[in-house]
């Protein structure tokens, strides 16, 4: 299944490109790098100075995936706020509220 603005909280994110657009936690805002792991309420962001652990739930992300037109997705963080493993089960309610 192709990435879009509807699935993209479905899908895997590890390995796709991140930029943190808005935050409760001011620190975080402009942290921009590559998703290398992701847990429940957290994932870690290579960045040019190392890496950084983001929060989901507070966070605000632009998600880029490449290869595809206009391939830059905003997302809640309480959208993606589950294990990789249970987005799908889980994120169905996100899925259903996003438009395309």
């Amino acid at each position: 299944m192709p990435y879009n603005n509807k699935n993209i909280v479905l899908h895997e994110l590890i390995g796709l490109d991140v930029e943190i657009i808005n935050s409760s936690d001011r620190s975080q805002i402009g942290i921009t790098g590559r998703i290398i792991d992701e847990g429940k309420n957290t994932f870690s962001v290579e960045t040019s100075k190392g890496i950084k652990t983001v929060v989901k739930k507070i966070s605000t992300l632009k998600i880029a995936v490449p290869g595809i037109r206009n391939g830059s997705f905003v997302v809640e963080g309480t959208e993606i706020g589950f294990r990789p493993h249970e987005r799908i089960e889980k994120g169905l309610k996100y899925y259903k509220r996003r438009k395309l």
